[in-house]
């Protein structure tokens, strides 16, 4: 029973370092995302005074770029301390998160292949950066295209990996339950028995007791009787005439 949570714990570790290893990977993505939103404000304070107020809707496309970077940073960070610390609550809300954000991402991309005119749907962006990026794509396609399946499989693969070390917390957890829940019956080491008539008061040099060995042969050879019962601690007194 102690062998299994040992190797169930490097199993467990690995699997947890390849986490926090797809989460490193993913960083660069995130905080590209953020160096990109604060590039487009910097742009726009240059040449515009930058104020609260204009941010939504003028300056919206720079904030959904900012908000999608922040909860992608705040997702790694969940997962990887998930991964670190092996909590099972950690690892289900970060597993959560993961699947809700993919599915997200699905609907955005099938909004994108499915309707041709989607740029038309979205507000209009002062900064023109949403067009730019668009161009962006299109002559990048290739590369464009590969860097997103990159980016999806790694996604995919964290998700799986959460889900797995999540199901080996739990039947860790329930091992340990069920060890805890046997009942363990203890017994007397020793039968009881009937106390003996007398207390062994001596022994010899052999360290054998002389009164037990006389009582072992006084019931082998049936000398219990009344007849023949004598007080061994008085076997020195004088007997009577």
């Amino acid at each position: 029973m102690a062998r299994r949570p040992q190797n169930g714990g490097c199993v467990r570790c690995c699997l947890g370092f390849l986490l926090k290893f797809l989460a490193f990977l993913q960083a660069f993505a995130a905080v590209s995302a953020l160096l990109y939103a604060a590039w487009i404000l910097s742009r726009w304070s240059r040449h515009h005074h930058l104020h609260l107020h204009h941010l939504l809707p003028d300056l919206w496309f720079a904030c959904a770029v900012m908000a999608a970077g922040l909860f992608y940073c705040a997702l790694l960070l969940a997962g990887y301390v998930a991964a670190e610390i092996n909590s099972g609550c950690c690892l289900c809300f970060y597993t959560a998160l993961a699947m809700a954000m993919m599915l997200v991402e699905a609907a955005f991309a099938s909004q994108i292949f499915l309707n041709q005119q989607w740029i038309q749907d979205l507000p209009y962006d002062r900064t023109g950066e949403l067009n730019n990026l668009v161009s962006f794509v299109q002559n990048n396609l290739d590369v464009c295209k590969w860097a997103a399946i990159a980016t999806l499989a790694t996604q995919a693969l964290s998700l799986f990996l959460a889900m797995v070390l999540r199901a080996m917390v739990s039947t860790t957890n329930v091992d340990y339950d069920s060890d805890e829940d046997f009942v363990v019956i203890r017994r007397p080491l020793l039968l009881a028995q009937g106390a003996p008539a007398y207390l062994p008061t001596t022994t010899d040099a052999t360290g054998v007791h002389p009164d037990l060995w006389s009582s072992r042969m006084r019931q082998k050879y049936g000398l219990n009787s009344s007849d023949y019962t004598y007080n061994t601690l008085d076997q020195n007194a004088v007997p009577p005439q």
